[in-house]
């Protein structure tokens, strides 16, 4: 059996004619598969640390668990969408890399509050990259209106309401440190 000359297991004699993805897209979507998983970890650390036995606090602990698992299953469903739409038949190996992860300590939960939420904002925003990439192909004038709708309406609406409860969070953590100190953290975290 013949295959094409690109490398992948597609049979010669079986038509492509329906992946049509642009090259740029999935590029791009193989990023962004790399960003969300890197977010899941780093979610993983943040959770670990404040689950240690020195720090306590479950329901921070809880609430970053959460985040990874959802994170990771943004990447299983860009994973998905990549193989529904044809694209999954070589070069599966560089969709996952292990991802470094940046920070394993906080100072406060006030401080990993943030770093969630600029997390967040820095999905948000490759988000919105690969949006463009798909919806403007520079070469071909290609817009990928199915994958680019799908983007839009569920992952971009699902980042901006999670974005929006971070920073309640974090706006109702700080009030609670400010009038109760350090005390407002372990009655937040209860409350969690």
């Amino acid at each position: 059996m013949k295959f094409l000359p690109t490398g992948s297991n597609v049979p010669v004699d079986m038509t492509t004619k329906w992946i049509d993805i642009k090259h740029s897209c999935v590029d791009a979507m193989r990023k962004q598969i790399q960003k969300e998983i890197h977010a899941s970890y780093q979610y993983l650390a943040m959770a670990a640390y404040f689950s240690r036995d020195t720090v306590n606090r479950p329901g921070f602990a809880e609430h970053f668990f959460g985040s990874a698992k959802e994170e990771r299953e943004h990447a299983l469903h860009l994973i998905e969408y990549l193989s529904m739409r044809g694209n999954l038949t070589s070069g599966v190996t560089n969709l996952i890399t292990s991802p470094t992860v940046k920070k394993s300590e906080w100072s406060s939960a006030v401080d990993a509050l943030t770093d969630a939420l600029n997390l967040e904002a820095e999905v948000t925003e490759s988000i919105r990259g690969l949006i463009i990439t798909c919806e403007t192909d520079p070469d071909s004038k290609y817009n990928d209106y199915h994958l680019v709708d799908y983007l839009t309406g569920v992952y971009l609406e699902e980042q901006y309401k999670g974005q929006r409860e971070l920073a309640g969070k974090l706006s109702t953590l700080k009030k609670m440190m400010a009038s109760h100190g350090e005390i407002g953290e372990f009655l937040y975290d209860k409350d969690l």
